[in-house]
């Protein structure tokens, strides 16, 4: 893994978290409590910020990056970012499941305890309200998340919880992570 400065920006990271071999956090990110950051995932806050809440995770291959000075990414606490998923300048509620393969662009906003299916690609501005089920190419809100569907998306950071202290446990990703500079001054 590779925590990174830029432009004096350091990244804050949380208790218990884990980095996986391979992950990149670059710049302005910060990463709550027992978040996970999965192999070959790569947060780059150098021209604005990224931060992911608490008990969230980001899982193999995810990307998250921001436009310039306009538009941060913000994870709330608990959401799950499924393998390949790109997201950029969003937001994202709380206890939300974003898909694999799913694309989020600039000031759209996914609300609490959403559903983005695999794939969906979520047009700049788009505002989704909570609990809605996204689907499409482009996204549009199919309908409201039944109760069954929504414990479901809310309960995969939870098993991302364990996955993660399993990982920890067994020494990888563990915090005493180096700190890289980019030697700016």
């Amino acid at each position: 893994m590779s925590v990174i400065s830029f432009e004096n920006k350091v990244p804050e990271i949380g208790a218990r978290v884990f980095l996986a071999p391979g992950a990149v956090v670059l710049g302005e990110v910060f990463l709550g409590d027992d978040v996970s950051v999965w192999f070959n995932v790569v947060l780059r806050a150098d021209i604005h910020w990224i931060r992911v809440g608490a008990r969230s995770n980001l899982q193999d291959g995810v990307i998250v990056h921001v436009e310039n000075q306009q538009c941060p990414t913000l994870l709330e606490d608990e959401v799950s970012v499924g393998h390949g998923a790109i997201l950029h300048g969003c937001t994202i509620g709380s206890g939300s499941l974003i898909g694999m393969g799913a694309k989020i662009l600039n000031d759209a906003v996914i609300g609490e305890g959403s559903l983005v299916a695999a794939g969906a690609v979520v047009r700049e501005g788009f505002n989704a309200p909570p609990r809605s089920l996204v689907v499409g190419v482009p996204a549009v809100v199919k309908r409201s998340l039944t109760d069954e569907e929504y414990d479901r998306a809310r309960g995969t950071a939870l098993n991302y919880l364990r996955y993660k202290e399993r990982h920890l446990a067994s020494g990888l990703g563990r915090e005493d992570t180096i700190l890289e500079s980019n030697h700016d001054s």
